[in-house]
């Protein structure tokens, strides 16, 4: 019983507020650090646009962004046990900025 009670003061109930459950996306992340944090900038970037912009950055200490690279291999393995591999199209042709999505580009 005395394990139980211990078990429940270390939880923590994390809220999340239905703006915030609708998410961001994001096609490009940039990431850049300081000897104290890691600051993950999310951009959306759409066709035929030159300029794109910043829709969330999160900043993280090195330790948690060492545990956000884990996490994330964790979870890439388990997804690619299910739905098979991800194709890396950076061993091709070196970093992709998604300028066109890979369709036509528009003429004018």
């Amino acid at each position: 019983m005395e394990e139980k009670d211990k078990n429940k003061k270390n939880q923590i109930h994390i809220e999340l507020k239905e703006d915030i459950a609708q998410g961001t996306y994001s096609n490009l992340a940039i990431i850049t650090h300081s000897s104290s944090e890691f600051v993950l900038d999310f951009v959306r970037v759409m066709p035929g646009i030159p300029k794109a912009e910043v829709k969330s950055r999160v900043i993280l200490t090195p330790e948690h962004a060492k545990r956000l690279l884990h996490a994330l291999k964790d979870n890439l393995e388990k997804y690619e046990k299910t739905h098979g591999p991800i194709k890396n199209i950076e061993a091709i042709s070196g970093p992709v900025i998604p300028m066109n999505f890979g369709g036509p580009t528009g003429l004018a």
